[in-house]
């Protein structure tokens, strides 16, 4: 009879090592460095009217000069001032609900409907309202940012509460956890992804309030430069301020994915392929 022969178990380790290419950190700025370069091109050649678009070398320029005369770092802090506070308030508020309205069946019989209904209201149409309440002073501009970030905060936390795994809720309370433990160790931890979620959307949201805001007789601010050179025709100083605007939006939202890392790094999640 032939002889068998035994099979051999080989131990097949999958490779963990990525593909050799350019670095992200290299690859991400290619898309924005190719616009400015066509935006150039285009003042050089004459195809776009400075009068209508400064070109991105006046840009700078004019960046530069505000920054030296200390109009545009007085600006800055006075409209962080303002988001961060709006954001700090309605934040607060809409947490706080969706805590309420999540944890209790109470709390969501009576705030959840108010709270669906209201935000379907334009937070921009109640400029007009804000200004018959408070005035034209700081108050109406902080009470649109915080009415702009309470809902997405609220809603988000609301969905991460409510979406927290049952057999999670079933087996903690097998164990003989307390209803505050329960809230505590899985309830939270369960639904703050959803939360930081929120926050991401709550602050794209504030610095769009915000521009609404400070266009309410803003003395102030980076709206104040934006108003002021409208008047004057001054598109190099409108461009400037757009695009502070986008970066303060980028650099905060870099901070809540670094956020997002720190607190979720128990939660292996896909980070693209």
């Amino acid at each position: 009879m032939p002889a068998r022969h035994t099979p051999t178990l080989v131990t097949v380790i999958p490779s963990t090592s990525r593909r050799r290419g350019v670095p992200r950190w290299i690859r991400r700025p290619v898309g924005p460095l190719l616009l400015l370069l066509l935006w150039q091109i285009a003042s050089w050649s004459g195809s776009t009217s400075t009068e209508l678009l400064a070109s991105p070398w006046t840009v700078v320029t004019t960046f530069g000069d505000l920054v030296s005369s200390g109009d545009l770092p007085k600006a800055i802090a006075v409209s962080l001032r303002r988001a961060g506070t709006g954001l700090l308030l309605g934040g607060s508020i809409g947490i706080f609900l969706a805590l309420v309205a999540g944890l209790f069946r109470l709390g969501e019989d009576l705030i959840d409907a108010s709270v669906q209904m209201i935000r379907t209201v334009p937070f921009v149409g109640l400029i007009p309202l804000f200004i018959i309440w408070f005035g034209i002073g700081e108050t109406p501009k902080i009470g649109l940012v915080a009415f702009g970030v309470a809902f997405p905060l609220y809603l988000n936390t609301y969905a991460g509460i409510r979406n927290v795994d049952s057999s999670l809720v079933e087996a903690a309370r097998t164990v003989g956890l307390s209803r505050l433990g329960l809230i505590r160790h899985v309830i939270l931890p369960g639904a703050l992804p959803n939360v930081l979620v929120g926050f991401r959307y709550a602050l794209g949201i504030a610095w769009l309030a915000l521009i609404f805001a400070e266009q309410v007789n803003a003395n102030r601010g980076i709206g104040q430069l934006l108003n002021d050179a409208q008047e004057f025709q001054r598109t190099d100083i409108i461009v400037v301020c757009l695009v502070v605007y986008a970066f303060l939006g980028l650099t905060v939202d870099a901070f809540v994915r670094l956020l997002e890392r720190v607190l979720l790094s128990w939660r292996p999640a896909f980070s693209g392929a």
